[in-house]
């Protein structure tokens, strides 16, 4: 295997976007990423697309990537459509990385686009169920949310019973990414809220409010992966790891400690040695248990103490995550990519974490037996 480093990112803003279509925002993702390599179309030598929701949003299936590049004059080079939940982003990169590092292709383009509003709600909801076994989807379940969001909440109640966790923290988390959304142009959302304002909103599933809920977005982000001689210019970032596990199917660790622990491996890092970490709180006590599962520290105690803050010494979800950032689940975890080259690169402005060198990415997708069901864990260096 040999070094990769990413040469350009590109990211849409992430927002209901109702007048926008999947294509547009596919365009402006690739060509930002492209200009941000310096590099153009013919460049490319293989794409890798990530979408989820398409085929029940808009009807286009089968040959998603295709039809969004084509506009773009993309053709004749080898486009492979990637769904894996909202870990398709992620999983696309994976795959580029993996054509890279072999010695398939010296450059690779990893794209995720989603397009998830929708006039008739149900339908948005509809495609974030598709993320779970749909045998377990119960037959009354309310057409006004996910049921993904239900099974969030039950492992959120099962986690403060056994860690003590409580609804404040799950607020805290809040309160932490949409401060740090603020500082980000791309997020679909930003404020400075108190634990008590988000613990008195809306209630959607106990113990959830509405913020505590990643909210339905639109949006895309990309990235140009090159090999390591091919070329390396100043502000290209390199990956130092990148792996992608499937949930065991007989128990055991879950499944983002299986990637985290073997993109550690693979890096020959500790989570002592990261800088920034995005990770994928498509609910705010998964974020809690993401700490614990990337072996960071108890999550009560991390949150409680401002450890994770824009301040503290392990700054997470510096973009505003998916809580703030928002969640357009094809895209997601290109747009985790974007922020830590973004932040390795020292260009992230309010939101800089001080002399970062090193940054991971945490992308889950799906629900299944209290876990997610596939997990892409990628460490980058500067």
């Amino acid at each position: 295997m040999r070094p990769v480093h990413v040469a350009g990112v590109g990211m849409t803003r992430f927002a209901k976007q109702p007048e926008r279509r999947t294509k547009d925002l596919t365009a402006e993702a690739v060509h930002a990423a492209l200009k941000d390599a310096d590099m153009g179309m013919l460049d490319v030598r293989s794409a890798f697309v990530g979408n989820a929701t398409a085929g029940t949003i808009t009807g286009q299936e089968m040959l998603f990537g295709q039809f969004m590049l084509r506009p773009l004059g993309f053709g004749e080079i080898p486009v492979t459509n990637v769904e894996n939940a909202c870990a398709s982003a992620s999983t696309a990169f994976h795959l580029a990385w993996q054509a890279v590092a072999t010695g398939l292709v010296d450059v690779a383009l990893a794209v995720g686009a989603e397009k998830m509003t929708h006039p008739d709600k149900a339908r948005s909801f509809a495609a974030i169920g598709g993320a779970i076994d749909v045998d377990l989807v119960p037959a009354d379940l309310p057409p006004e949310r996910s049921f993904l969001m239900d099974m969030y909440a039950e492992s959120a109640l099962r986690y403060m019973a056994s860690s003590g966790a409580t609804a404040a923290d799950f607020a805290r988390v809040v309160v932490k990414n949409q401060y740090n959304g603020m500082f980000n142009t791309r997020a679909q959302y930003g404020a400075e809220l108190t634990v008590d304002e988000v613990l008195a909103q809306r209630e959607i599933v106990a113990p959830f409010t509405l913020s505590m809920c990643s909210p339905i977005s639109d949006g895309a982000a990309a990235a140009v992966l090159v090999a390591d001689g091919f070329r390396f210019a100043e502000g290209d970032v390199s990956v130092l790891a990148c792996e992608l596990r499937t949930a065991s199917a007989s128990g055991g660790a879950p499944v983002s400690t299986l990637a985290s622990q073997a993109a550690y491996e693979q890096a020959g890092l500790g989570p002592e040695d990261l800088d920034c970490i995005e990770v994928h709180d498509a609910a705010a006590s998964a974020e809690l248990t993401l700490y614990e599962q990337l072996d960071l520290g108890p999550g009560p105690d991390l949150i409680r103490s401002g450890a994770t803050c824009l301040t503290g010494r392990i700054p997470v979800n510096t973009s505003g995550g998916l809580l703030s950032r928002g969640h357009p689940i094809g895209a997601t975890g290109l747009a985790q990519i974007f922020e830590a080259v973004t932040q390795l690169r020292g260009g992230a402005e309010g939101r800089q974490v001080p002399n970062a060198r090193r940054a991971m990415t945490q992308n889950a997708g799906g629900w299944h037996d209290r876990d997610n069901v596939a997990s892409v864990v990628t460490i980058f260096g500067s």
